[in-house]
């Protein structure tokens, strides 16, 4: 009778959608973005973009080819004062290679 249940339980859930066979994680997502160009976004609003080649529970990755991109930023003068503000343009900054990003400095991870 449990299994009876169980199985019946298992066709409704099926049928609304609530059980999915190819259910979607976030560490499956990154997989399918493996080997393909992607951007990392920090916490310092930093940018790298680059090749991802590996990654692990703690989301550090290792990206290949990566280039630093850092937000463009003009000097203005408010209220009598010299003051740096961000233009939203981002610009490479330097050319990297490999790097390893550690997990908990990053915020968003893209496929580009």
């Amino acid at each position: 009778m449990k299994r009876f249940i169980k199985l019946y339980i298992f066709r409704i859930s099926l049928f609304f959608g609530v059980y999915n066979m190819e259910t979607s994680r976030p560490l499956d997502a990154l997989n399918k973005a493996r080997d393909k160009k992607v951007i990392v976004e920090l916490k310092n609003n930093k940018q790298y973009i680059g090749i991802l080649r590996a990654f692990d529970i703690h989301i550090n990755v290792v990206l290949e080819n990566a280039e630093e991109h850092i937000e463009e930023t003009e000097e203005k003068e408010v209220e009598g004062k010299k003051v740096n503000v961000k233009t939203g343009n981002m610009v490479m900054k330097r050319k990297l290679g490999v790097v390893f990003i550690r997990g908990d400095t990053i915020t968003i991870i893209s496929p580009e």
